[in-house]
């Protein structure tokens, strides 16, 4: 099924926003509560009391990791943004944008021959938002493609 609307002005960010916020919220409520937990209770040493610190920080950097996705479309491409790497791509390396019943996030399908998964567009807590930003990012990917009309690519060149 397709969307016939117009794709977005650019530049856009796409990222799971209720996933985000619930990782962030979370992450700092955790560290608070280790941290109050640590500096209550009056038996602990002060090298006890900074390791349940550096725990409730280490954890705290961990769920901001998991909240770090994001898909930023602009006018010279789109720039990926996983757990632990980015990753620039032209318009033209982008020849389908996936996102299957099933699928944990968006696949990009590249010129390459390689699938490049898109974390910042998921369908965990919010579907018909992922839904959505997977097909915004599909019509700009379309209408950004270099080569024949309509998105299409040459299929003849080498």
């Amino acid at each position: 099924m397709s969307d016939n609307s117009a794709p977005p002005a650019l530049p856009v960010t796409f990222r799971p926003s209720r996933t985000r916020a619930v990782l962030l919220i979370g992450g700092a409520a955790i560290f608070v509560v280790i941290t109050t937990v640590a500096l209550l209770l009056e038996q602990l040493s002060p090298g006890e009391r900074t390791s349940f610190v550096f725990t409730a920080a280490l954890l705290f950097g961990v769920l901001l990791l998991l909240a770090r996705p994001k898909v930023v479309a602009d006018e010279t491409g789109v720039t990926v943004v996983n757990i632990a790497s980015s990753r620039h791509l032209e318009w033209a390396e982008i020849l389908q944008v996936n996102l299957r019943p099933g699928d944990p996030w968006v696949f990009l399908n590249l010129s390459d021959g390689t699938s490049l998964p898109a974390l910042g567009i998921q369908p965990g807590i919010a579907k018909q938002r992922a839904i959505e930003d997977a097909r915004a990012l599909r019509a700009l990917a379309e209408a950004r493609a270099i080569g024949e009309p309509h998105g299409r690519r040459d299929e003849h060149q080498g």
